[in-house]
């Protein structure tokens, strides 16, 4: 009996160290993300720098047979930062996995069908993860400050793997969706961020695939 007592102390102990530990991971994480990128994830397109270049984050257009309203409402943010004259081109960024799922193809499409023009959209077929967009916008595309459309959550984040990474980066925060709807999202973001610093820090990742580089003409643009 008093070995058991022994073994259930000690079980209970490890039990605190562990809970102890994740969540200290889980809020040191949070609060470092924030802190990196505080000031610079805005609602407002008058208070953004005007840059050469959006980076649009993508997700799938649709959950099940229903519109996704975070990728709806990343489209409409995005076409007013272009119409807001912020940005000359945007960089579509997603995943492409598969010939039956490619984001970013879907992006452009929807872009366009708000008024921006096909010439302006580039897309990045291997955006699999939030890390590799950020960091192909410079390696793939040539960019070093841009503005990242998302939603606040994900812009912090994105924000955060773009300054650690060297690059200036901004987020242009779209509508968010009702935490009735997107509350799985928003708790998942707490892991993605823990995720996130174990990138930048221990695991030093690299995104998925390279490729060859895309010119973007920003001098042929205009304004």
């Amino acid at each position: 009996m008093m070995r058991f007592h022994l073994n259930l102390r000690r079980v209970l102990v490890l039990l605190l160290i562990v809970g102890g530990v994740t969540v200290g991971g889980l809020w040191g994480s949070h609060a470092w993300v924030r802190a990196v990128s505080s000031g610079r994830c805005l609602a407002d397109t008058a208070l953004l720098p005007q840059v050469d270049v959006a980076l649009v984050l993508g997700c799938s257009p649709k959950i099940g047979s229903r519109p996704n309203m975070f990728y709806e409402n990343r489209m409409e943010a995005a076409a007013a930062l272009y119409r807001a004259g912020r940005v000359k081109a945007l960089i579509v960024s997603g995943d492409n996995s598969t010939h039956q799922y490619d984001e970013p193809t879907a992006m452009k499409e929807s872009l366009i069908a708000l008024g921006v023009p096909a010439e302006r959209i580039y897309c990045d077929y291997a955006g699999f993860r939030t890390l590799d967009s950020v960091v192909r916008a410079e390696a793939i595309f040539g960019q070093t400050r841009f503005i990242i459309v998302s939603q606040r959550f994900h812009n912090e984040r994105a924000v955060f793997l773009a300054q650690r990474h060297g690059l200036e980066a901004w987020g242009y925060n779209a509508q968010d969706v009702s935490r009735s709807i997107g509350l799985m999202t928003h708790l998942r973001e707490y892991l993605a961020r823990v995720n996130a610093v174990l990138d930048v820090t221990l695991l030093q990742t690299r995104p998925k695939f390279d490729g060859p580089k895309v010119e973007i003409h920003s001098e042929r643009l205009g304004s």
